[in-house]
């Protein structure tokens, strides 16, 4: 496989988490999938990823709590935030905490391939 770069899925949807593996498989990345912010915090240490992408509802931990601590060790990572919640103040607050673009749920294959490369080329 040619691997573009290895990008982490963290979400708690199973169907989100296999459709965005197919698209991004599908386009030469590697793709490592979390369900759980807890999960994704235990994958990081000692693997290098090019970009996440973390929903930002979730049980336990939301998707915040992610891009508080990855940024807090490597404020270079692109960040694509997935929300089926895109209101005024969750785009905000997405943005202030540090995630790079907000991809609203749903989204089409197209729509996430160019939310990544959106955050890709911001960093």
């Amino acid at each position: 496989m040619n691997e573009k770069a290895m990008i982490l899925v963290v979400d708690d949807d199973p169907i989100v988490l296999q459709s965005c593996r197919m698209v991004l498989e599908g386009e030469g990345y590697g793709v490592v999938l979390a369900s759980s912010v807890d999960e994704a915090l235990e994958i990081l240490p000692g693997r290098s990823f090019r970009a996440i992408l973390v929903d930002l509802k979730m049980p336990r931990r939301d998707g915040m709590h992610l891009v508080e601590r990855v940024l807090k060790e490597r404020p270079d990572l692109p960040i694509v935030m997935m929300t089926g919640f895109s209101t005024p103040e969750t785009i905000r607050e997405g943005y202030r905490k540090g995630a790079s673009v907000l991809l609203p749920k749903p989204f089409t294959p197209d729509e996430l391939l160019g939310a990544l490369a959106k955050a890709l080329n911001k960093k």
